[in-house]
This record gives structure tokens, sequence and C-alpha cells, in this order.
């Protein structure tokens, strides 16, 4: 069953014992709009203990809102009583809220008009209560009444309205957008988890330029990632970065982000220069540049602290941080000794690096000779080459007479660089090199 199929047995069940059902929100947005909805909610005026009670394999995942999930196979509906939202002290949640009976009074609690429009799911007919056919037409994120009043109750809706111009590309209403600059401070106030989960979201579904320049737009950008904020103008050598400063720089390589990619490496892209700003060293005379010397090694403690900020995993904390330390290598792989270049394609999640470095190339001086280098010799190496066996261990240097301490780690390492770079590729020969490096 999708999750479709069971929204409309829902409302269906419902309407049966006597109460209005709605699809509602995204669902129907997404489906006027010709897309495919990521899920279904509905919307009723029955009360969450006879949803309940209609509906056994349901869980109440938000009971005092009046929020239940409907459990059908593997699909999940969530089903949510009309209501009024009374107070927002936490600026994210309503205090409590007051059930009603009237689906237009429901509709005028929700975020923006493009989110308010109510299906019956028997006949298709849309109940519009706040102009939110007309703004889909137009292309436009409005927010339901007072947008001041709209942000106020709920901060997080600032960047949900930047995250929905940028998905559908649509334009956010003047006084909307005038209000999320009024209030852009304030945004501080949600939790830093679900501002992560805004950004990641801004980062991968297909937008990200046009997200992150909304996000500045809206006087979201020097708030949530000031050090992102701090590119502008910042200007870059024109023999390496003909495009212009490192914002520009950056909202290229977003630019050219896949829909639905990976995290880590929107996030990679993202932050890769971050360590420019703070290494920025003007041109002194004629023959010199511009230089950032040591932005990576600078940029990668801030992508960790910043990741740090945002609660990532610590699994992902430390693929952005590789991500960021290693972009600048591909710029000597042509040099690499076989054993230097063995162990840099061996870095975490490799792909990523890769498509990185693509990324970055195409927005500064388009040349793609590195990454090709690269691509030809994962292509051609064998992977038993890339990661031979080893070939000794602590044991067998132990059987030599050698006491483990530092120096085991030394040999081991040695004998692998020289394996790497093809000196050897069986274990008498790894021996004997271990001997005489041992000795020497």
């Amino acid at each position: 069953m999708t999750a479709r199929e069971l929204a409309d047995r829902i409302c269906a069940k419902l309407r049966q014992s006597g109460h209005q059902a709605y699809l509602v929100g995204g669902c129907v947005r997404d489906l006027l709009l010709g897309r495919e909805p990521a899920d279904f909610d509905v919307s009723t005026d029955a009360r969450p203990e006879h949803v309940q009670e209609l509906f056994p394999r349901s869980v109440a995942v938000g009971a005092k809102f009046g929020v239940i999930m409907v459990v059908e196979e593997a699909a999940h509906v969530e089903v949510a009583t009309f209501r009024r939202d009374i107070g927002y002290s936490d600026g994210r949640h309503p205090d409590h809220v007051v059930f009603s009976d009237s689906a237009q009074e429901d509709v005028r609690r929700r975020d923006f008009t493009i989110n308010g429009l109510l299906m019956d799911p028997a006949t298709r007919e849309v109940h519009d209560f706040v102009g939110g056919r007309a703004d889909l037409a137009a292309g436009i994120v409005r927010a339901i009444g007072d947008p001041k009043l709209r942000f106020a109750e709920d901060k997080l809706r600032m960047m949900r309205a930047v995250r929905f111009a940028a998905r559908f590309g649509f334009q956010i209403e003047p006084e909307t957008l005038a209000a999320a600059r009024d209030l852009a401070a304030q945004i501080t106030q949600v939790s830093i988890e679900r501002i992560r989960e805004e950004l990641t979201k801004l980062l991968t579904e297909g937008a990200a330029r046009r997200g992150f320049e909304l996000l500045d737009d809206a006087g979201l950008l020097d708030v949530v990632l000031p050090d992102i904020a701090r590119m502008k103008g910042v200007e870059q050598p024109p023999q390496f970065h003909p495009e212009g400063d490192v914002w520009i720089h950056t909202r290229m390589l977003l630019e050219k982000l896949q829909p639905n990619c990976s995290p880590t490496l929107a996030w990679g892209v993202l932050l890769h220069d971050v360590g420019k700003p703070p290494t920025f060293a003007p041109a002194t005379g004629p023959g010199t540049r511009i230089r950032f010397d040591g932005h990576a090694e600078v940029g990668t403690r801030m992508a960790e602290s910043i990741c740090r900020t945002l609660r990532f995993s610590n699994e992902d904390i430390a693929q952005v941080e590789l991500l960021v330390a290693n972009h600048m290598r591909f710029k000597d792989v042509r040099q690499m000794r076989p054993a230097t270049l063995k162990r840099f394609v061996r870095l975490p999640r490799f792909e990523e690096h890769m498509e990185l470095h693509r990324l970055d190339c195409l927005a500064s001086h388009g040349s793609l000779n590195n990454h090709d280098f690269v691509r030809n010799f994962l292509a051609e190496t064998p992977p038993e080459q890339v990661r031979p066996p080893r070939l000794i261990t602590g044991n067998d240097l132990k059987d030599m007479g050698i006491r483990p301490g530092p120096r085991f780690k030394e040999i081991l390492l040695a004998v692998e660089e020289a394996q790497l770079d093809g000196r050897f590729s069986d274990r008498d020969s790894a021996l004997q090199f271990a001997r005489s490096f041992s000795q020497a």
C-alpha cells in the first residue's frame, strides 16, 4: 500500500464516520504542481482519541497537538485535528492548542498560502481559504496573514520560506521577505539541529545556489553561517579564478550540485574555501599575486568547528574535514610518488573528493586535467595494487628480534610505502627490506 492509497482510505473512513477529512499541506501543493509528494497528511475535525479508535494501528506522535500517525504495511500518514494554536513562547511550538471544527480556522494557523490548501481525495476538489492557488500559479511564497506574526510563532518558517522559494523557483513575496529580514536575528531561538536540517535540505534539493542567495537576501546567512557570509568581496587571483571573489566561486560550485547529492559532499563544497577570508594576503607589487597561504589547513579547523556547532555526527564531521583538508592536493597528483597517490585515492568516499575537485575546476579555471589523470589512474590500476595485502606484521618484526615500540610503526610504514611504490610484491622481499631498514 502506498502513502497516497492510505491517505485516501483514512479520509474515506473518517467521512463514513461523519467527520470532515481532507488532504492538506505540502502533498496538495505538490499534486497541483504535478510533483509526486514525499508524504501525505490528513486534516480532520475528528478528535485524536477518535482517530485512534478508528485506526488501531496508529501512534500518537504529537498527542497534545492532535497529531496521530496511522501506519499500514510500509505506509504511514499523519492525521491532525483542526485546531487553533495558542502562544509560541519557545519560538517554535505552540504552548497549547484548542481543537476546532472549522477547516478554515485550521488553515489560517499554517505557514504559507501554498501550504494552506485542502483537497477532497474523493472528488479532487480543492478548498482554498488563503489564496494559495493564485500564489502557486504566480510562483510566490507568501505567509498566511501577517508574516511577522507567522515568523514570530515559529522562527524556522523564515528558513522554510527560503527553501520553498529555492526548490520551486518561486519568489518570496515582498512583505514576507521584509518580515524575515526584520526577524532574522531571532532564528537562533530554533534548535541548532533543526537549522542544520534546513541548511542540508537547501544544499541537497537541487537549487543550492538560489537557496543561499535567498538566505543572504533574507538576512539569515550572516546569522546561521557568518563564516560563509565573510566570503563576500574576498578577491582571488584572476589567473586562477577569473570568475571573481570567493563568494561568487562558492555559489558557482553550489549551482552545480546535483539534486539528492551526498550531504557531506554538499557541505564540503560549501566549506572548501572557508579558510580563505582569514588567510587573505593582497598582492604586494609587480610579479606578486593574492595569496591564501595555509587556507586548506585553516579551513579544515573552521569546518570542524562549524560542523560541531551544527551537531553533525562524528562520522560526517570527519568526512567534511577530509574534503576541505585535501581539496588542494589534486594540483600535485602528477608529481606524487605512486605510494602517495595510492594513499590519496584510498581516502574514505574518494568519489566525493573527485566530485568536489571537478566542481572546483569548473567553477574557476575550467581545466579537468588533474581530475582526468586521477580518474584514468583509478580505471587503469587494479584494486589489489591500490590496496595490496599486507606482506608482514608486527609478529614478523618480533621474530627478527626487534622490540615492540615506536620503531615498529616506522618499519611497517616504510615496508608499505615501498610495496605501494612497486619495489616488491612478495613476502620474502618485504622481510629483507624490513631487516635492512631496521639496521639503517
